[in-house]
């Protein structure tokens, strides 16, 4: 087994370039140093250190090793912060990112619930669609849809089985007809979320036979989702959207699902960062809660 003390001291030692001097920091006797380095390398059946009277050098068995030492006890260290964190309480300022509709009609009361719990942190919120802001803005997380394209950013679940429904308001349906089939969407005015200057126009829907992708049209477009939805409410036409962003306005009666035996391509949310450093006790209890509550309204999806 391999000892805490033994790998500080390895690492010390190499630091320092002499053995007696990293005893010496450490105020440990030079026989004391030497057992613990000898321990080392016989716990690793390797020579680490190739040492004389006068001389001390890293076999090349100890450079591949000397990372992977300064890595264990750099993370060790990482964890011993955020626990003595945790134990202090968690506090201090949160900088976030949140699409428009579900920051708006979800996040906010997520947040005003976590700092119920958590008095001691502040929120800085900030509602946005695109996902350029993680980096212009001095944010530290952003919830977002989807996978992100930029493979080097953290991305950890939050609603990983979440998908998007077809629905419209009763006035709508009652004005227009009911689609029975994807094909059907032809003839009907489909509300568009843009994205930069992509219109999202492909709408895919499965029945677990066969795939469909139809090309929708309507005399509405915005790049704000949440206005998507409000069009849909008052009647103006059909959306395709995250049963997140819906449930309510479905269960409220506002808007109802078309389609119901046609699944929605999935959708899922989740929680973006650029480093692993930023998932600090603050982060992390927030995505566990945001997590519950996704999955609360998840239960009552129609798929």
């Amino acid at each position: 087994m391999i000892r805490l003390f033994d790998l500080q001291l390895f690492v010390r030692t190499v630091d320092c370039a002499s053995l007696s001097a990293a005893a010496r920091e450490m105020d440990l006797s030079p026989a004391v140093a030497s057992a613990a380095l000898k321990r080392l390398e016989q716990a690793l059946d390797t020579r680490l250190l190739a040492r004389s009277t006068r001389s001390l050098r890293l076999t090349p068995e100890g450079q591949l090793y000397l990372e992977h030492a300064r890595q264990a006890l750099s993370s060790l260290e990482e964890g011993q912060r955020l626990l003595d964190s945790g134990r202090a309480g968690i506090r201090g300022v949160l900088h976030l990112s949140a699409p428009s509709d579900l920051g708006r009609n979800r996040v906010l009361a997520w947040l005003d619930e976590f700092q119920d719990q958590h008095p001691d942190v502040s929120f800085r919120l900030l509602l946005s669609d695109h996902l350029n802001d993680l980096f212009r803005e001095p944010v530290d997380i952003a919830i977002r849809y989807g996978a992100p394209e930029d493979s080097s950013l953290v991305a950890l679940p939050l609603a990983s089985s979440n998908r998007r429904v077809l629905c419209a308001s009763p006035a709508y349906f009652h004005r227009r007809g009911r689609p029975e089939r994807p094909e059907e969407l032809n003839g009907h005015n489909c509300l568009c979320f843009m994205l930069g200057s992509k219109v999202h126009d492909r709408w895919t829907f499965e029945d677990g036979k066969q795939v469909r992708t139809v090309t929708v049209q309507g005399d509405r477009v915005s790049d704000d989702a949440d206005v998507i939805r409000r069009w849909a409410v008052a009647g103006r036409g059909l959306v395709y959207k995250s049963w997140l962003d819906v449930a309510d306005d479905v269960q409220a009666g506002r808007l109802e699902v078309a389609l119901p035996q046609w699944r929605g391509e999935a959708s899922p949310l989740n929680l973006l960062c650029p480093h692993r450093e930023q998932l600090s006790s603050a982060v992390t209890q927030l995505r566990e809660l945001i997590q519950a509550r996704c999955q609360q309204v998840l239960d009552s999806a129609p798929w």
